[in-house]
């Protein structure tokens, strides 16, 4: 009997030994994953800062990069004279492909007009005239920044008329011989060439400044004929080109824009008009910050440079040598 009871205790204890063991096992188990769930959050917390800082670091420089673009970002003003139009807005596109943060803003007219806008205050980074008279007065009055005028192109008076017109007129001498004509007023460099030319035919008088000479008094010394008078060498070339007129004087560089529609006549020499030049210079600009005037500065040279002047020599300007 007693043996009986020993065993049974035995068993009893064996079987509890049993089950705590079983039961410590559960236990580890749970602490292992509940250990390794931690571990997880923890790491998936980490990345996901990680990836935050990264972003908000990417976003930094993106912000920091527009910023910076914006900060370089500026505009100059150009003025040209209106035979100028085709070669710069071409020789505009060649450099901002190289400098997309400069906006060139072009201001095209007569030199006499852009002369007076000038003095009369308009905003001007850079002056391009199709004559020295302009130029010099600018000059005189000091708005060239010193050291920056260069006489950069030369030109030619050309008389043209629409293409198959039939006219009498064969030359300078026999302009009388027309209806009508475009002719571009005095302060305008084109038709201050053309009373020159009038001067060295004998057709008027020599005075000091051919540009005195008014629209009608041009037209009697060509013999009454009827004159339309242009506000600068481009509206005297779209005259004859719509057959307004029957000839005009224009440069043979706007003559040759249009040479499917009009057809020349003649071609004036230096001993009719004199040397036809362009000069181009800075102006001072009270309004430009250094940015500004670094952009300007940049742009005159490289209207300078052989890959500005093979534009000008495409648009039938002649490059200026001494």
């Amino acid at each position: 009997m007693k043996r009986r009871i020993v065993s049974l205790v035995m068993v009893v204890m064996l079987l509890a030994s049993l089950l705590m063991g079983c039961a410590s096992k559960k236990d580890n188990k749970g602490a292992e994953a509940k250990s390794t769930s931690v571990e997880l959050e923890s790491e998936t917390t980490s990345a996901d800062v990680d990836s935050e800082t990264a972003n908000t670091e990417t976003k930094t420089q993106t912000t920091s990069s527009v910023v910076k673009s914006e900060a370089t970002q500026t505009e100059i003003q150009v003025f040209i004279a209106a035979s100028l139009s085709g070669a710069m807005e071409e020789i505009k596109n060649m450099y901002n492909e190289t400098h997309p943060n400069v906006t060139i803003t072009y201001n095209a007219d007569s030199s006499g007009t852009l002369l007076t806008q000038v003095q009369e205050g308009y905003e001007c980074d850079i002056f391009f005239s199709a004559a020295t008279k302009q130029m010099d007065t600018l000059e005189s009055e000091g708005y060239l920044v010193e050291g920056t005028r260069k006489n950069l192109l030369n030109n030619q008076v050309v008389l043209i008329t629409p293409k198959g017109s039939g006219t009498k007129v064969t030359g300078f001498d026999t302009m009388n011989l027309a209806e009508s004509m475009a002719l571009a007023g005095g302060s305008v460099p084109v038709g201050k060439y053309t009373r020159t030319i009038l001067v060295n035919l004998g057709l008027l008088e020599a005075v000091d400044d051919t540009a005195v000479y008014t629209t009608e008094e041009v037209s009697v010394a060509l013999g009454g004929i009827e004159i339309n008078e242009c506000g600068n060498v481009s509206k005297v070339t779209e005259a004859v080109k719509e057959g307004s007129n029957e000839i005009g004087t224009v440069y043979y560089s706007d003559a040759y824009s249009v040479k499917d529609d009009v057809d020349i006549i003649a071609y004036a020499d230096k001993a009719l008009t004199g040397d036809i030049i362009y000069p181009v210079a800075m102006l001072n600009n009270s309004e430009a910050d250094d940015l500004k005037k670094q952009a300007a500065a940049d742009f005159l040279a490289f209207l300078d440079t052989d890959e500005a002047k093979a534009v000008f020599e495409k648009y039938m300007f002649m490059i200026y040598t001494e």
